[in-house]
């Protein structure tokens, strides 16, 4: 059964395409590292394509990006996870200065899994929208 997972609409105060570069490039995760909470996330790795965690009590999960539709989305599936899923970030323009975004995850979850992950997941998607709507993308250089 398939379940679907959204964060909260965010607004960033930077430009759509900015946003884009900026996460569309996993390396740029770099900027961010020390925003990570050590006792929830080890073992946190990335290249320009894929990010690799181990989350306890979850395990490992290793996520690839599989699409970039500049500048609108960016979608990834799981590479090595307990439960595997897909995840889409969707950017929208608000103005020339500013967009919107939206966190995905869709799963295959039957409905045992699904009573033990749904809150863990809804809380962790809206924990990575503040974080990712906490950056500074600057110029998206």
């Amino acid at each position: 059964m398939s379940s679907k997972f959204e964060s909260s609409i965010r607004q960033i105060p930077h430009p759509q395409t900015a946003v884009y570069n900026m996460l569309s490039d996993l390396s740029n995760l770099e900027r961010i590292r020390d925003r990570i909470p050590a006792d929830k996330i080890k073992d946190f790795t990335f290249d320009s394509d894929t990010i690799s965690v181990s989350a306890p009590p979850v395990g490992n999960i290793s996520l690839r990006i599989v699409d970039r539709d500049e500048p609108k989305c960016i979608k990834f599936e799981t590479e090595k996870s307990p439960v595997p899923f897909n995840f889409w970030i969707q950017l929208l323009p608000v103005t020339t200065d500013s967009c919107k975004m939206k966190l995905t995850i869709k799963a295959e979850l039957n409905p045992f899994i699904k009573g033990m992950v749904k809150k863990p997941l809804e809380e962790g998607i809206e924990k990575i929208a503040d974080a990712l709507q906490a950056i500074n993308y600057g110029d998206g250089q």
